[in-house]
């Protein structure tokens, strides 16, 4: 049964001095439905966070997507009009209507893909706050410097290089390494001067500029990139980076200096050369016991590594104690005196200083003893293999790789 108002309960209110208004129905159209639903999304943020939405690439996605939404509505006077009454936080202030004129343009669609959202119709049921895909301005602007390239006007000068690059490749005086994230491959990695190998063309890092720093916080810089084809870009180094992962078919090209000190793998025809082996003290030395976990021993050896230490407690080179094996690397075609003499040389900064007395009683100074992490032995070996340690030394003082003055 539904209850009428009548003129009894009118008048009855009236002596109260209750004063009743009618309220219309709201007559809004799918559209201006969902610009109400839209700016309240809006309004819960505002009320969630003390602040209007902000655009930037460290800000989180929807507040960005609320962000130009919310610049669409400041800039469509049919929407300030439907919205005035609702805004009590003063989000459609006039002071906001100014450079809008590109919002205004795009339709929702256009919007959607500025912010990097493959939004599905509604029909599906989804939301406008579930990403079906998100792809980051950054990404864009990597792509975009990567494919924006130009004639290099002064490629004569640099064609020469892409010669004998060429020519080091084929006389096996360089090795082009597959790039892989897991192997180390540092931002600090890219440095002028060097050569890549990249969507089939030869990239040679010409100028590299100074350290800025990115949005995210990480260190970056801005690079000039020279291609074999005979053109060029400028771009960060974050985006070459970028680049160099995507593409499954590019290289990093070693330094000439290094040379390939190692093989991907033994293939046909390779003659094993020996291990680089790292070995850990069991020694009750009083300097080797307070460190025992970053005193490494590090070697390389044409034999049986288990071999080489069985006897290790009576053999000064090893402390006159036993050893445990940490971790071997395998050798291919390679000199393993001038590999051991590298290895020694970027660890020098942190030889440990120890004198033992042999089995007589002569006292003898180890010279393959380093206070070096694990982690960083890891990546000189592997910066090795890339062909990229030239000019790194160890400091002891950040247990980091840096490059020597």
């Amino acid at each position: 049964m539904v209850n009428q108002f009548t003129d009894e309960d009118d008048a009855l209110l009236a002596e109260l001095g209750v004063e009743v208004e009618t309220k219309k129905a709201a007559a809004h159209t799918p559209r201006e439905e969902r610009i109400i639903a839209g700016f309240e999304d809006i309004q819960r943020f505002v009320e969630e966070h003390g602040h209007a939405p902000q655009h930037g690439e460290d800000r989180d996605i929807f507040e960005r997507l609320y962000a130009v939404r919310l610049d669409r509505l400041r800039a469509l006077e049919d929407c300030r009009t439907l919205l005035a009454l609702l805004d009590h936080q003063g989000l459609l202030d006039e002071s906001y209507l100014q450079n809008q004129a590109d919002i205004a343009a795009m339709d929702d669609d256009a919007l959607l893909a500025e912010l990097g959202i493959d939004d599905a119709s509604a029909a599906d049921g989804s939301n406008i706050t579930t990403l079906r895909h998100v792809r980051s301005t950054a990404e864009r602007r990597a792509a975009e410097e990567i494919a924006n390239r130009e004639k290099c006007r002064d490629f004569a000068k640099f064609a020469p290089l892409f010669k004998s690059v060429i020519a080091d490749l084929d006389h096996g005086l360089r090795v082009a390494r597959q790039i892989r994230r897991d192997a180390g491959f540092l931002k600090t990695d890219i440095a002028q001067g060097q050569f890549f190998i990249l969507g089939g063309q030869t990239a040679y890092v010409a100028e590299k500029g100074d350290t800025i720093k990115a949005p995210n916080g990480e260190s970056d810089a801005r690079l000039r990139v020279i291609y074999s084809n005979g053109t060029e870009s400028n771009l960060l180094l974050r985006s070459l980076q970028r680049a160099l992962y995507k593409d499954d078919t590019s290289r990093m090209v070693s330094d000439p200096a290094a040379g390939p000190l190692f093989a991907n793998a033994n293939e046909d025809g390779d003659e094993a050369s020996g291990k680089i082996y790292i070995l850990r003290s069991k020694s009750d030395h009083p300097l080797v016991a307070q460190n025992r976990d970053i005193v490494h021993k590090i070697g390389v050896t044409g034999g049986n590594v288990e071999k080489r230490i069985a006897n290790a407690k009576l053999d000064a080179t090893f402390l006159l104690a036993d050893v445990e094996i940490v971790a071997t690397y395998e050798l291919f075609n390679i000199s393993r005196a001038k590999l051991e003499n590298l290895i020694h040389r970027v660890f020098a900064p942190a030889r440990l200083d120890i004198e033992i007395k042999d089995r007589f009683g002569n006292p003898v100074t180890p010279r393959e003893w380093f206070l070096v992490p694990l982690f960083v032995i890891d990546e000189v070996v592997e910066k090795i293999r890339a062909g990229t340690i030239a000019g790194y030394v160890y400091a002891p003082e950040t247990a980091s790789l840096v490059k020597a003055d």
